[in-house]
């Protein structure tokens, strides 16, 4: 009876036991509050992706890896993005490497229609313009302490374009990548609550009539012509852009060509989408409390904010100012301003709505769309001018 019930005693020790190896393997034995905090932040997220459909192809992969990366786990297991060997350290190569970006770019000048640029192509103006939030960003984080390297990838924020912010990062700030990552996704989320505020400050009721004249006709040599004549001179300019203004214009040739159709409906459908599962995914899961919850990102969010309302407002003032040198009927609306950031096509259809509550027969979606696509060249090269000075 006495061996029995020592047996017995033995084996529940041993039941025990094994119940205390395995809740130290478990996530309970391991949250932090800044594991509970990101969690409930990749939650927001989605809430935005699904309830205010504030861009969901970014969000929803962004906010659910933010909640697989935070799920914390008992080291040494391989399956954390920062433990080498594991599946998605390997699918964050594309993103510390600087694969994706470019095969994004690809997508992009696949689906993108430069007609409305090349219409009007003084509207090449504005998107430069927008450019100044990069720069004026930049400046700023060197206020705060940040080095050129590291306020020059933060700066980038400004353009308003996260393929952009990745890879420039990657080259600049590696250490920073998932905060200014994430920082420049969710502004451009919030692209519709963040523009229309600052587009009525800065014009009056009867700028915001302003009507354009209807874009002119563009032939198909002209199409053809100018991925090739973009790559020329934007990238004997700035070598350094080449990953990203290079695969833009191939893309556009291969949708302008008219004789590569399988491959422009590849790079702008299949491959984009797979590319934009992986990148938002993996920077997502990048975001662990641990590496992430710091008062780096904190500025590095309120200057992305800043870069943000500086681009907005430099593109609304510089059509303000164009305006003052071009003949009546010729003027420019300023609420197309906004557009030159690269948050395409999101920020054109801002300029459409504002436009709209003013006049609800002046639809300016095509005109935005010039400095739109503009935005995502000028950010291009202002990225490739930050590399070539600061890497």
């Amino acid at each position: 009876m006495i061996a029995a019930a020592e047996s017995s005693i033995s084996f529940l020790q041993f039941i025990q036991n094994q119940l205390e190896v395995f809740f130290t393997f478990t996530a309970y034995n391991n949250f932090t509050v800044g594991h509970l905090v990101m969690i409930f932040l990749g939650c927001v997220a989605i809430y935005l992706a699904i309830a205010k459909e504030y861009e969901p192809m970014l969000l929803i992969p962004i906010g659910f890896g933010m909640i697989i990366g935070n799920i914390p786990f008992y080291p040494g297991l391989k399956i954390g993005i920062y433990e080498q060997g594991s599946v998605l350290n390997i699918l964050y190569h594309g993103v510390q490497n600087g694969w994706y970006p470019p095969l994004i770019f690809l997508g992009i000048g696949a689906m993108t229609d430069f007609t409305a640029l090349l219409s009007n192509p003084k509207l090449m103006l504005i998107g430069a313009a927008a450019q100044f939030g990069i720069f004026g960003a930049y400046a700023f984080a060197l206020l705060l302490g940040f080095t050129p390297a590291e306020a020059g990838a933060i700066g980038i924020i400004g353009g308003a374009d996260g393929p952009t912010a990745i890879f420039t990062s990657s080259q600049l700030a590696p250490d920073l990548m998932g905060a200014i990552a994430v920082s420049a996704y969710s502004y451009m989320a919030l692209v519709p609550v963040i523009q229309p505020p600052v587009m009525r400050l800065l014009t009056t009721k009867k700028e915001r009539l302003i009507r354009m004249k209807p874009p002119r006709q563009v032939s198909k040599l002209e199409k053809c012509l100018f991925p090739i004549i973009g790559i020329i001179l934007t990238c004997t300019i700035v070598p350094s852009g080449i990953p990203l203004l290079g695969m833009l214009f191939f893309g556009n040739l291969l949708k302008e060509s008219g004789v590569t159709k399988r491959l422009a409906v590849t790079a702008a459908g299949p491959m984009v989408d797979i590319v934009t599962i992986l990148i938002g995914l993996t920077v997502g899961c990048s975001t662990q409390a641990t590496t992430f919850l710091t008062g780096k990102s904190i500025g590095i969010f309120a200057l992305g904010a800043g870069s943000f309302f500086i681009a907005t407002a430099a593109g609304v003032c510089f059509v303000k100012v164009m305006n003052l040198f071009l003949k009546e009927g010729n003027k420019l609306n300023p609420l197309i301003g906004n557009a030159g950031v690269s948050a395409v096509p999101d920020s054109a259809r801002v300029s459409q709505v504002v436009g709209l509550e003013y006049d609800k027969t002046n639809h300016l979606l095509m005109h935005a769309m010039g400095p739109n696509v503009a935005g995502v060249i000028g950010s291009a090269v202002a990225a490739g001018i930050l590399l070539a000075f600061l890497k």
